[in-house]
């Protein structure tokens, strides 16, 4: 019964760690530059998901749930927007007068966010589902 806990806790754990790298991303939807003050957008991130639990203490604990695996750069290119005038506009090459933008489509990240909250919610009503059963089985062995 406590693995059945310990996946859900695991699954609203990663779901977490999800819709914090996207309201990051959202947030930086318009980070045109770098810490430095160079022209380097901001570049979406994604969380990978791995099954399992690393951390937990038997081998078969291990290969139940899920886990943030990674957090990694997505490759897609910079959004690039007309404006001649802008000072973070390339000056020459093939894209000049162009402004590099995030490649972040905020209705994409919404998207995500909502399917990330739904999965939260999932996880908590199987924990509670979960903690429900082992009461009742407790009261039936008092």
């Amino acid at each position: 019964m406590y693995g059945t806990l310990d996946i859900s806790t695991g699954g609203m754990i990663a779901q977490r760690t999800r819709m914090a790298v996207i309201a990051s991303n959202i947030a930086h939807a318009h980070t045109v530059l770098d810490e430095n003050g160079n022209v380097n957008p901001w570049r979406r991130r994604i969380v990978q998901f791995a099954p399992g639990d690393p951390s937990a203490g038997s081998s078969e604990a291990r290969s139940l749930g899920v886990h943030v695996a990674d957090i990694t750069l997505d490759d897609a290119p910079f959004k690039l927007r007309e404006d001649p005038g802008h000072p973070h506009a390339y000056k020459d090459g093939p894209f000049a007068g162009y402004v590099p933008e995030p490649n972040i489509d905020p209705v994409t990240e919404q998207v995500n966010a909502m399917e990330a909250a739904r999965a939260y919610e999932a996880n908590l009503a199987a924990a509670e589902a979960t903690k429900q059963m082992m009461a009742s089985a407790l009261r039936l062995l008092a």
